[in-house]
């Protein structure tokens, strides 16, 4: 695999810009999602946290799906010759406002790609820098490292690692039902056609998963909604999060946050019916 690596490192620098145009009708179809009884948006209003992953959806087509759902390898992303494709975490910058009725450019470039042995086997980790410019300025609004992790098939005698428990002590506190309908909303909303969401026959016996997975920036969504419900008006200046543990809709899981003492910085984590911590990640505020 170490020739592969070295071509696999050739993608690094190797960038692509989008552009799109900040709509209403998703924000309003996420609201609805996320069950807010929130007003229709309209132009000027501001995206919440996150919300930026409504658009520069991923318009691939219909020949040019894989068998997991996801576009086959290769184009902007290196072609990882591993089949399992998950969104390890990200990092973000919350510069300035992105609103309704914006034009918006996403430039995103392949900052780095590394291969490692894991538990499980070969691991390719590919981190993609985001910038997102609106009404042709100069600056970023939303500076945005995405991490992706590809997986060696799974096995029977995998070992995988041990949980961690979920902390304790939570200001905040909401129980989510991750249902079908949830899912393939979210699925739609981000055009994600990852089978992993909603094939249960693919994710259980392709894939070798229990149920279907909750999407990884669908607990993020929840995770900064949570801040959204118990601090209304927080200005968030940056965010990051590490998926820890796969959540399935086999069970409600919970969203959790705390304030700190510092009154700006806000732990946040996602846990699973069992106590597991399934999501760490910290926002903190101007």
């Amino acid at each position: 695999m170490e020739a592969a690596s070295n071509d696999l490192r050739a993608w690094v620098g190797r960038s692509e810009t989008v552009r799109d145009r900040i709509g209403a009708t998703p924000v309003n179809a996420l609201n609805a999602t996320l069950d807010h009884e929130a007003a229709l948006a309209a132009d000027g209003d501001a995206l919440h946290p996150l919300w930026h992953w409504l658009y520069f959806l991923p318009l691939h087509r219909q020949s040019e799906i894989g068998a997991d759902g996801h576009a086959k390898r290769g184009g902007f992303l290196p072609p990882v010759p591993l089949p399992r494709r998950m969104w390890a975490g990200s990092q973000f910058e919350f510069r300035s406002p992105v609103r309704v009725g914006d034009a918006v450019e996403r430039t995103s470039t392949i900052a780095d790609v590394t291969e490692k042995d894991g538990r499980t086997g070969k691991l390719v980790f590919v981190k993609v820098r985001h910038e997102v410019r609106c009404n042709g300025a100069a600056d970023p609004a939303i500076v945005e490292f995405h991490d992706i992790v590809y997986r060696e098939p799974k096995r029977a005698d995998d070992v995988e690692p041990p949980p961690q428990p979920a902390p304790t002590g939570a200001a905040w506190q909401r129980e989510i039902v991750p249902d079908d309908v949830l899912l393939f909303r979210y699925s739609a909303l981000t055009f994600n056609g990852h089978r992993i969401h909603y094939d249960r026959k693919y994710v259980t016996e392709v894939e070798g998963y229990p149920g279907l997975i909750v999407h990884g920036p669908l607990i993020a969504t929840l995770l900064m909604d949570l801040v959204r419900r118990n601090a209304p008006g927080a200005d968030v200046a940056t965010f990051r999060f590490r998926a820890v543990r796969p959540t399935f809709d086999l069970h409600p899981f919970r969203v959790n946050g705390q304030v700190q003492p510092d009154g700006k910085t806000i732990k946040l984590w996602a846990q699973d019916h069992e106590g597991w911590l399934t999501m760490d990640a910290v926002a903190t505020l101007r």
